[in-house]
């Protein structure tokens, strides 16, 4: 990826909805969907990766009025599955969006079949995705992928200090960099 200097790995894209990311621990352990289209790389591969080394984190959206934001991160690990693949997060160093991410620091990983969240219910089958939820979101990137405004309260691909919880980004990339 090109983006900000290359070096990117996307391990995160949605763009027009033809995954769904409502899926189960399994899956989100592998990785699913396409590289050419919407896909979630793998919560063992982040792992793999982050693992080594320095990461810095950089998420990318879109609205469906053309508008692009974006928001970084001083550094990016995943901890293993033993660990519920919890979200080790550096500080917020900019972006146009601002920081709705750090809510989740140290947060681990919910799908809709294992519920780790705080929450009284499942976030992710509330959110209809997997993330790391903690009573439920400030983000969730994973959400359903609606077109824009909606009113099903932070369902959608959200960012809170964005367009808030009833609005749903057209794109949204993930991405780290080595340090």
């Amino acid at each position: 990826m090109h983006t900000d200097g290359g070096g990117w790995i996307v391990f995160q894209r949605r763009w027009d909805g033809s995954v769904d990311f409502s899926q189960d621990w399994k899956s989100y352990k592998e990785g699913f969907g396409s590289r050419l289209t919407e896909f979630w790389l793998g919560n063992d591969n982040l792992h793999r990766l982050t693992g080594t080394g320095t990461w810095e984190l950089r998420i990318d959206l879109h609205d469906f009025e053309t508008n692009k934001y974006f928001a970084k991160y001083s550094s990016f690990k995943i901890l293993g599955e033993s660990e519920k693949y919890k979200l080790i997060l550096g500080k917020y160093t900019g972006g146009n969006i601002g920081d709705s991410l750090s809510f989740h620091k140290n947060a681990v990983f919910t799908t809709k079949d294992q519920d780790n969240d705080k929450h009284g219910g499942n976030c992710a089958e509330i959110c209809k995705g997997g993330w790391w939820f903690v009573d439920c979101h400030n983000a969730n990137l994973n959400g359903h992928y609606y077109l824009g405004p909606h009113n099903t309260t932070a369902i959608g691909i959200n960012w809170r200090l964005g367009r808030g919880y009833n609005y749903s980004y057209k794109v949204s990339e993930i991405k780290i960099r080595a340090v």
